[in-house]
């Protein structure tokens, strides 16, 4: 397209729309949301709180799983209350700095969460595979450094969708159909070529989330082959059940991961106000659920948890 056709700009604000074709239930819509986040924001604060304060959980799993709690904190603290002030108040317009602030953290954390739970799986895979060298692979040291390395992979990656998006010129609206910023959603709107923010996206996409996923399933298969070589069967229990909270936190992170992206390039038969209540369930549910599912499915913070409001139940009510 050339200039002359069009008056290109660089946008001051954009405005997030909501889910369009729903505007009428966005009040509603709002409320299952708030009471997500609300869930998020408890959960994860209470498990970090927990991990933190409890000396008999400053174990491997249990660092990795407050590096967790961490990310998922940012992520859903990142997209809701802005996309509440849109559903509630209408207030739906952005920065274009706040707007590539936010679209930066939304996936800096996907990235990281994704290496954490690689993380997670090298845990379970050290801890069942090789025991007798658990302590003194998966030192304090070590795990620190392999939050770092995570960190800086994210942002590294994440880094060059700045530059992409900033080279971009606008000529049509400003108007984001939908509750926060993505980069490719930020890209559709811009009258040059964007052949490669498309090209890295999926790049992206899959040499990282794609091979993080294929080296975790390749730990538990050979996870679970040695779970099943164990001689007693309530071994082999004891290693499942410390297993399965993890297996389902992955699925839960993964598989959104790969239909969302196949549901926008090939589900044209798909209402497009569903994929837009998806995408938002994608980032909801798992800093919704991840904790819910470790509190419940592992005995020690269950058992920490119990402690910390028995205490608290103690202190409001005395006994005489």
């Amino acid at each position: 397209m050339s200039a002359d056709n069009h008056t290109f700009f660089v946008p001051l604000t954009f405005i997030l729309t909501g889910i369009p074709g729903t505007e009428e239930s966005h009040f509603w819509l709002a409320i299952p949301f708030c009471l997500m986040y609300v869930t998020a924001l408890l959960g994860n604060s209470l498990l970090l709180f927990i991990i933190v304060t409890e000396r008999s959980l400053h174990e491997p799993m249990y660092l990795f799983l407050s590096m967790l709690a961490a990310v998922d904190l940012l992520l859903s603290t990142t997209i809701v209350p802005k996309m509440l002030a849109v559903f509630w108040f209408g207030a739906g317009e952005i920065s274009f700095a706040a707007c590539l602030t936010q679209m930066f953290f939304i996936h800096v954390s996907f990235i990281a969460e994704s290496g954490i739970l690689l993380a997670m799986a090298f845990d379970r895979y050290v801890a069942i595979c090789n025991p007798l060298r658990y302590t003194t692979l998966l030192t304090k040291p070590v795990i620190g450094k392999i939050g770092l390395a995570v960190l800086t992979r994210s942002f590294c990656l994440v880094f060059p969708f700045i530059f992409l998006v900033m080279r971009l010129r606008f000529c049509r609206t400003n108007l984001l159909p939908q509750t926060y910023c993505q980069q490719m959603t930020i890209a559709r709107l811009a009258c040059d070529n964007v052949t490669v923010n498309f090209w890295y996206g999926v790049a992206v996409a899959f040499l990282v989330i794609g091979l993080d996923a294929v080296l975790i399933a390749v730990s538990y298969v050979v996870i679970l082959r040695a779970v099943f070589r164990l001689p007693s069967k309530d071994a082999q229990l004891k290693a499942l059940r410390t297993c399965g909270s993890h297996v389902c936190v992955i699925l839960l992170f993964y598989i959104p991961s790969f239909f969302s992206p196949s549901a926008y390039q090939y589900g044209h038969a798909i209402p497009g106000y569903i994929l837009n209540l998806l995408a938002n369930l994608h980032v909801l549910l798992p800093p919704m659920l991840n904790p819910i599912i470790y509190g419940v499915s592992t005995k020690e913070i269950l058992k920490c948890l119990i402690k910390v409001f028995f205490r608290s139940y103690g202190r409001s009510f005395p006994l005489s």
